[in-house]
């Protein structure tokens, strides 16, 4: 008997006493699985944005604009191509063919390429068109902050940037940049004399990957900033108005959460959420609700979509790509494997600049 007594007691005091390391060493095995945005990152990404935003003031800047402001001795409103990579810009030659197609005055481009990959643009197509970049990490918020710095470099580097389309190096275009052009800023061309311009950005609710897509960071983790049912699901890739772009690069209530790291990575996309859910909160109308990039995620493997190879790759693909349930037609695809350059080239002008 005084034996079992005795054996209860160790087994009491054991307990106890492991009680203080479990709770010490529990936060080393529950930890997110990505590592913060390095405060110095953040603080320079902070005052790139507020030098953007101080310098829209003088520039237009509305997704509302009046073109019968605008003569013939008026600059013309540009697109800026916001090119997101971490490896080798495979697809440059194609898309130097879209761009050559038409002046300058109607672009720029810009590109973040992560500083930790060693990358070529071959034929040295967008020599200069680097910004100062930062690291990259699949899951994790810096995808956000990279898109943000391309915002705020383009905003800077000239104000008659009115449209931001964010594509990746595995993008190509599906039309000629004239019918882009047209499409986006085409209302300039009829002489509508007040022309309100909608971002194109993909904004999905009451999708069944949200509950656990919402938990990431932990339970209630997102509370009181981003409730549930206003939790939104999008395309990584989008086309965002200047009226939109100083929206994003002016945010610091949701970015307080959309920044922290995840503990599910599994389920931890926040490039796929902070822009759907921020603009869904401030401007629904202002969005048309879909995305301008085709992807296909019939076969997704690990989170990401489709890759066509080469085999794939035919007039009939361009052709079926391009088509859309929504108004517009869709001007750029991913994700294609770097041996579709071939084919792709030896139809570029017969087929996917040939609208």
């Amino acid at each position: 008997m005084i034996r079992m007594l005795q054996s209860q007691y160790i087994l009491i005091f054991s307990l106890l006493f492991s009680l203080p390391i479990v709770f010490f060493l529990a936060p080393r095995f529950l930890s997110p699985r990505q590592l913060p945005i390095p405060l110095p990152d953040e603080l320079d990404d902070l005052s790139l944005f507020n030098r953007a935003i101080s310098s829209s003031f003088s520039s237009p800047s509305s997704s509302t604009f009046s073109f019968s402001r605008l003569g013939s001795h008026n600059p013309t409103l540009k697109i800026a191509f916001l090119f997101l990579t971490n490896s080798d810009l495979f697809f440059s030659p194609l898309w130097n063919r879209f761009f050559n197609s038409t002046s300058s005055k109607f672009y720029n481009i810009y590109i973040h390429a992560d500083p930790d990959s060693h990358l070529s643009d071959p034929g040295g197509v967008f020599k200069g068109r680097f910004i100062p970049s930062k690291h990259t990490e699949r899951s994790s918020a810096t995808l956000i902050s990279a898109a943000k710095r391309l915002m705020a470099t383009a905003i800077l580097d000239d104000p008659l940037n009115f449209y931001f389309a964010l594509v990746s190096q595995s993008c190509i275009p599906l039309h000629s940049f004239d019918f882009v052009y047209k499409t986006l800023l085409g209302s300039n061309a009829f002489g509508f004399r007040h022309v309100r311009h909608k971002s194109f950005i993909e904004i999905l609710e009451n999708e069944s990957i949200l509950p656990s897509r919402y938990v990431a960071r932990g339970k209630n983790v997102m509370m009181p900033e981003v409730p549930y049912d206003e939790f939104r699901v999008g395309s990584q890739f989008f086309v965002l108005t200047k009226k939109h772009a100083l929206m994003v690069l002016k945010d610091r209530r949701l970015w307080r959460k959309f920044r922290l790291p995840c503990f599910k990575i599994e389920a931890c996309y926040p490039e796929e959420h902070y822009f759907p859910t921020l603009l869904s909160m401030n401007d629904p109308n202002g969005c048309t609700q879909y995305t301008l990039t085709r992807v296909n995620w019939t076969d997704s493997v690990n989170g990401h979509p489709h890759m066509y190879r080469p085999p794939e790759v035919s007039p009939e693909l361009i052709y079926t790509l391009r088509q859309s349930n929504f108004s517009h037609d869709y001007l750029f695809a991913r994700k294609f494997s770097v041996d579709c350059l071939k084919p792709l080239m030896d139809m570029a002008d017969s087929v996917i600049f040939n609208d």
